[in-house]
């Protein structure tokens, strides 16, 4: 396992102050502000930690309500909504500075056989024959050194490889709204670490990453980096249909449906190497042009 990654499941691993009450800490992301994917992640660990073995993620609401501090700790208030005999729901609060930075609603369910069937996995280049998220940044000469390095850091712990050129390397012209990205920790989950809820949560810190990307290549822009744009996350969605590894290729397929009014929309599906379907997202986030 690689440094970046032990580092990131120590961010992931919250401090219990409180019953229903856990402590995150937090750092700062590419951007001066705490990354939406690490919030999203550490408050699904706190509601996973309050439900049974046994049942499973399968969904997350939420929503982004405030920029959250990186130079202080997150406080993550759990609330026992329901216990059903197949379903538990919780409802979380991320709190900094006594104010509620982001809410999130996570549903989780007892194994079950029932009906099956899913949309194919798209075309896709083997991730093999793709740039690592390093050597493709380092060829970036119109991105300041400081931009690339901070891309490069924020993803040390995490395999995240393009299929096409990212907004930010290739910008000016729309290209169509829809974006590939292939991801997978940098490094195996092994030992008592390796349980369900830790992909799902793993997959959750990195679907934040990439999800408005179609959203940006529909116009040509290329995003913070370039400063073209401006933005964050409004609300992201998730559905865990399948199990899956996230130490292993997953994925990303996205698209972007519509922007307008300041606001950009995008959905993704999420598969395995193999080809089934794991999870489907959908974030909306603020979309702005500079004035």
């Amino acid at each position: 396992m690689s440094q970046a990654l032990q580092e990131l499941l120590d961010l992931l691993d919250l401090e219990q102050i409180e019953e229903n009450i856990y402590r995150g800490q937090s750092r700062s992301a590419v951007v001066p502000r705490v990354f939406g994917g690490q919030v999203a992640a550490q408050a699904l660990v706190a509601a996973g930690r309050t439900v049974p073995a046994d049942r499973h993620a399968h969904s997350l609401h939420a929503y982004f309500l405030r920029t959250g501090d990186p130079g202080a700790p997150i406080v993550y208030e759990v609330d026992r909504i329901r216990d059903g005999r197949s379903f538990t729901t919780r409802r979380v609060v991320a709190v900094q500075h006594g104010k509620p930075i982001f809410g999130l609603s996570a549903s989780f369910q007892t194994d079950e056989e029932g009906l099956d069937h899913q949309t194919p996995m798209p075309p896709a280049p083997d991730p093999a024959t793709l740039p690592t998220s390093p050597e493709r940044l380092r060829g970036y000469h119109h991105l300041a050194p400081d931009v690339v390095e901070r891309f490069i850091q924020a993803r040390e712990a995490i395999d995240l490889r393009y299929a096409d050129e990212p907004p930010f390397g290739r910008f000016g012209e729309p290209r169509e709204p829809h974006s590939q990205v292939w991801f997978r920790t940098n490094g195996k989950l092994e030992g008592a670490i390796d349980e369900p809820l830790l992909h799902v949560v793993l997959a959750t810190y990195v679907s934040d990453m990439t999800l408005l990307d179609s959203v940006l290549l529909a116009h040509g822009r290329g995003g913070w980096a370039v400063g073209d744009v401006v933005g964050a996350s409004l609300d992201h969605a998730m559905w865990f249909h399948r199990p899956f590894r996230a130490d292993e290729w997953l994925l990303y397929d996205q698209e972007s449906p519509s922007t307008h009014g300041g606001r950009g929309l995008g959905q993704a599906r999420i598969y395995t190497q193999d080809g089934r379907l794991a999870i489907s997202v959908i974030q909306e986030g603020v979309v702005r042009v500079p004035r």
